[in-house]
């Protein structure tokens, strides 16, 4: 095998992509579809509990929106993105939900 490599300055100017660029982009992609889907599952899920009459299966419509938040929120962090009070404004998340997964 040998140890030549082309020039880095070259691949810029051919503009042929390395496999490190097209294997970030591949991961980016997916980091967003995922992240997408979390929020799709965020707003079934508080949807859901609001629609709820009240009474009975309502804790359970309450943890299952606190499970789909918290792990949106999880997600988010992990992306590098932590600003938690844009998350609860943007999708109206009621206080209930925040208060079961223990935030303040």
């Amino acid at each position: 095998m040998s140890s030549l490599r082309m020039p880095q300055t070259f691949l810029k100017q051919l503009g042929v992509e390395t496999g490190d660029a097209v294997f970030r982009h591949e991961l980016l992609e997916e980091q967003a579809l995922s992240l997408g889907r979390a929020g799709r599952k965020v707003e079934a899920s508080l949807a859901a509990l609001a629609a709820h009459e009240g009474g009975e299966g309502r804790a359970a419509l309450v943890k299952a929106a606190a499970d789909a938040v918290w792990g949106f929120l999880v997600q988010r962090e992990v992306l590098g993105l932590r600003d938690r009070n844009t998350v609860v404004a943007q999708f109206g998340i009621p206080r209930e939900v925040m208060a079961r997964i223990g935030a303040r």
